[in-house]
């Protein structure tokens, strides 16, 4: 049975991310139309900040699901009306394409699995919007988002996990470094989700039994993710084959397979279940197997991004880590190999599955309390067999 943990232990530091502060603050507020991002201009301004509220208008097409449609610009506008703030519609829809949606169409092309929300929040958030804050003079951004901000003993600032374990968001936003996490506030990160809708019920926020979105904005649930891909890209006919190499079956779009996929593989029904185990995206061929196939030792990450340059040196003495590879999946302990600056190799304790190539692998530290560094994992992956 691979080794899970959920272990949460509060960092015995003093929190900067309360919405308390000693002086008042000018606050720019990320606000999607949903409700932690509603109660976050809220707590805000009750705590005598001067607060504006700003929507990124990102994807211009065609959309019925995620924080970008015309529906949730008005959510977040009468929101604001509500709370008698400022509030501000920000046009980054060619920075959205470049840097989101072309990323993650040609990801599909390379044959990886992309996390688009993750790379919205990189490139968009923390990056596009932070540099608009500062040119208008804002002292920080603040998000919605189920995370904290912690200093520890030595002055380090610490992305940390928010007080909901089941809505945390750290993982999420794991891309921020020091000089972000200085000009970051969440400030509902130490409430639960009940307590964000019950904030937002007392004040009597439009927002306040929205369902949270759980779609990727600019993929219609109508279409789908084939749909969308099949409009900008040729889709490849491929072969699915055995381990020995034996014809197993076909599929007529090779960029739609990930690793892991069981389902719409032209495979024979009855006989044991089989996983895709590999995907040769040059040659056009999915290979299956068991799923004991699926397992690994350990897994090369790249680009990574460090919360701090001093945790590089620490973890070339101290290498135990939890490792979190999906948005709200388990920490998994690992030892970490510092390849680079930039690459790091995993060493599971206990085999694991492979993480798709593409997907985002985050690190913490051996408590599960904060964010060491994120990145890329790639696809040189040390298989090993269960059987």
């Amino acid at each position: 049975m691979p080794i899970s943990i959920r272990l949460f232990r509060p960092l015995s530091q003093q929190s900067i991310n309360c919405v308390v502060s000693l002086k008042s603050m000018k606050v720019l507020v990320a606000m999607s139309g949903g409700v932690d991002s509603s109660v976050a201009a809220a707590e805000l301004k009750d705590a005598g900040h001067e607060v504006v509220g700003v929507t990124m208008r990102l994807w211009g097409g065609e959309s019925d699901t995620g924080c970008c449609s015309v529906s949730d610009v008005d959510d977040a506008r009468r929101v604001a009306q509500q709370l008698g703030i400022d509030h501000l519609v920000f046009n980054f829809s060619d920075d959205f394409n470049k840097h989101v949606v072309d990323p993650y169409v040609q990801a599909h092309v390379d044959g990886l699995t992309p996390n688009p929300c993750i790379e919205c929040n990189r490139h968009l958030k923390f990056d596009r919007l932070s540099e608009r804050a500062r040119l208008l003079g804002f002292d920080a951004v603040a998000t919605g988002h189920h995370a904290r901000i912690e200093k520890d003993d030595e002055g380090t600032l610490r992305l940390a996990r928010g007080a909901d374990d089941a809505k945390d968001q750290s993982y999420v936003v794991h891309m921020l470094d020091q000089n972000e996490l200085e000009f970051t506030m969440f400030p509902v990160g130490h409430l639960t989700k009940a307590q964000v809708r019950d904030r937002a019920v007392e004040l009597g926020l439009r927002t306040a039994t929205k369902p949270d979105s759980q779609d990727v904005c600019f993929i219609s649930k109508t279409g789908g993710r084939e749909t969308f891909l099949g409009n900008r890209i040729p889709f490849r006919p491929a072969r699915v084959v055995n381990e020995d190499g034996s014809e197993a079956g076909s599929v007529e779009a090779l960029e739609l397979v990930t690793i892991g996929q069981r389902k719409g593989l032209g495979l024979p029904g009855g006989g044991p279940k089989q996983y895709v185990v590999d995907v040769d995206t040059p040659n056009a061929r999915i290979t299956v197997g068991d799923e004991s196939k699926l397992f690994c030792q350990s897994v090369v990450v790249n680009d990574i991004v460090w919360s701090s340059e001093t945790d590089v040196e620490r973890l070339r003495v101290n290498n135990d880590v939890l490792v979190q590879s999906s948005a709200h999946g388990v920490a998994l302990p690992a030892t970490v190999e510092v390849l680079t600056e930039s690459e790091i190799r995993l060493n599971w304790l206990v085999p694991q599955r492979r993480i798709a190539p593409g997907q985002s692998v985050v690190l913490y530290n051996v408590t599960n309390s904060y964010v060491l560094a994120g990145g890329i994992a790639c696809s040189d992956s040390e298989k090993v067999s269960l059987s």
